[in-house]
């Protein structure tokens, strides 16, 4: 039997959150779905046939012939409301069964497991990362856990995609190349840029050090690698997902996590919830607001970063950066959104103060083509 579907007594009983603020303040009178998503998409397609229309002409209509790949690319869309499905759509030949690629929003996956080996002990942010790769040269100790967490480690990266070779960007070559044999130790033993923890550059390969880092935490508290599905897949009730790895066994916390769209929004509707499923606290108290605070290395100096760069830890967040003059980044949207996001237009959207998840995957490949705000902002109509 394969990892992911050994169920053991001991696997069952290891579920039991083991510390005080793992049993601690959980949402009271909340509706969680069962092996099925409740759906009033039915009643709300009467009640908001033109706000669907509206959302349906923007997110689905593709510019020229789909093999151009050009335009606006939506493959799904999935829309979360109180607890239950208002709105689910799939579009050119994609299925409410078949597992998607996620792309980064895969960061914000191993964000919530390193908060669940925090929750039990396992890992603290301050923890150096040599703790957890010893075979480090001493001057790469004075990264910590956080920095990671919040691309800071000022480990010198170049994160482009399309258009460049192996040779000229970090994350094809950590991907495709010379690092796909150990990404961590690949990533890790570039050149400082900057001490750690005074600048942020968005860095797929810090994602990656914190994957070793949660790996090594779970192992040493006793775990297999089968530690996200019975950590946090199957108690949420994900099936469909698949989790890539490097030749060393460690996950590819930056990019390869597969799973189906209304598994996607039982992440999102996790994250929702403060990190509680059910009865059960999974996450720490206040690891949500704090992994969607901004975070302190973006207020000191942003390098390489877009307009709309705002980070917390491993999430986009629409907060005002006031010292920067950065505003919110997603105009009509709720300040308190956030969302886990993804290469070609992948994302999870939470908006705690609409009771609302927006699920979103796609193929698109044209630059400029797509705008995140309008999308939530028309989504957001749907579920008024």
């Amino acid at each position: 039997m394969s990892l992911r579907t050994k169920i053991t007594l001991a696997a069952i009983v290891a579920m039991i959150p083991t510390t005080a603020s793992a049993q601690s303040a959980c949402p009271a009178g909340v509706t969680y779905p069962d092996a099925t998503w409740p759906s009033r998409a039915q009643e709300v397609a009467t009640q908001r046939a033109a706000e669907i229309a509206a959302l349906e002409q923007f997110a689905f209509t593709l510019t020229g012939e789909d093999e151009e790949r050009r335009g606006v690319r939506t493959d799904s869309v999935v829309i979360v409301h109180r607890g239950a499905i208002i709105y689910e759509r799939y579009a050119r030949s994609w299925t409410a069964e078949q597992p998607h690629y996620a792309w980064s929003v895969t960061k914000s996956v191993m964000n919530v497991l390193a908060g669940i080996a925090v929750a039990r002990g396992y890992l603290t942010i301050d923890d150096s990362i040599c703790r957890w790769m010893p075979f480090l040269p001493m001057d790469r100790c004075a990264i910590r856990v956080r920095n990671a967490l919040e691309f800071s480690t000022g480990l010198d990266w170049r994160e482009t995609y399309e258009n460049a070779s192996n040779q000229e960007s970090s994350v094809l070559a950590m991907l495709y190349g010379e690092g796909r044999s150990d990404a961590a130790r690949f990533v890790a033993t570039h050149p400082f840029r900057d001490a750690p923890g005074t600048t942020y550059m968005y860095s797929s390969g810090d994602s990656n050090i914190l994957s070793r880092a949660v790996e090594r935490a779970y192992a040493a508290g006793g775990e297999d690698a089968d530690y996200p599905w019975r950590r946090l897949f199957e108690p949420l009730g994900i099936t469909s997902a698949t989790l890539e790895r490097d030749a060393t066994g460690t996950i590819i916390g930056s990019s390869w996590w597969y799973a189906t769209p209304k598994d996607m929004a039982r992440f999102g509707y996790f994250l929702l919830r403060d990190g509680c499923w059910r009865d059960g606290r999974i996450l720490p108290e206040r690891w949500v607001s704090d992994s969607t605070a901004v975070n302190p290395a973006i207020r000191m100096r942003r390098l390489d970063a877009d307009a709309d760069d705002v980070q917390g830890r491993q999430f986009w967040l629409n907060k005002p950066i006031p010292e920067q003059n950065v505003t919110t980044p997603w105009m009509g949207v709720p300040e308190d959104a956030f969302a886990a996001r993804g290469h070609w237009g992948q994302s999870i959207t939470v908006i705690p103060s609409r009771d609302l998840v927006i699920v979103r995957t796609a193929d698109d490949r044209q630059t400029g083509a797509f705008n995140f705000a309008r999308f939530v902002s028309l989504a957001m109509e749907v579920a008024r």
